[in-house]
């Protein structure tokens, strides 16, 4: 697997965007959907991986800066080709290492409450995230899991 930073503008970027996006949006209630879209991932503040074997786009994982010690992951996903193949794990470890790299101590994360989000609770909690309260501009609602951990 090749994991890299990615300036979004691949045919494959953008149809896993689009579905990760639609699938947010058919999973939780419109105002509780806190996807970012393509040009909310392109902000300075905001790295874009996909992962990749050969040719194929096997995901895709953001990591927001919110201040000099806390960032957020954003639009993790897999591929449907290639869930349970530890493509997810791989790309979490490696947003993490490069939290590190860049000075952070805390990684934060909003995910789904509902059954269609369990994989991702159950992926964060064996990465040692724990539930935790809102930050920054999110306001605790039914929908949403907020988890952190150290680095």
């Amino acid at each position: 697997m090749e994991i890299k930073v990615d300036d979004l503008s691949g045919t494959e970027v953008k149809k896993i965007l689009t579905e990760h996006l639609e699938d947010m949006f058919a999973a939780s209630p419109p105002e509780c959907v806190f996807a970012l879209d393509f040009d909310g991932l392109k902000k300075p503040n905001i790295t874009f991986w996909t992962v990749w074997e050969d040719k194929q786009l096997l995901g895709c994982g953001a990591l927001k800066t919110l201040d000099e010690t806390h960032a957020e992951i954003k639009s993790m996903r897999t591929t449907s080709a290639a869930r349970n193949k530890g493509v997810a794990s791989t790309l979490l470890r490696h947003i993490l290492e490069a939290a590190k790299k860049k000075g952070l101590n805390k990684i934060s994360l909003e995910t789904g409450s509902q059954d269609f989000f369990a994989p991702a609770r159950k992926l964060y909690a064996k990465h040692d995230f724990i539930e935790c309260g809102p930050f920054a501009d999110y306001k605790l609602d039914p929908y949403s899991v907020f988890m952190t951990r150290s680095l």
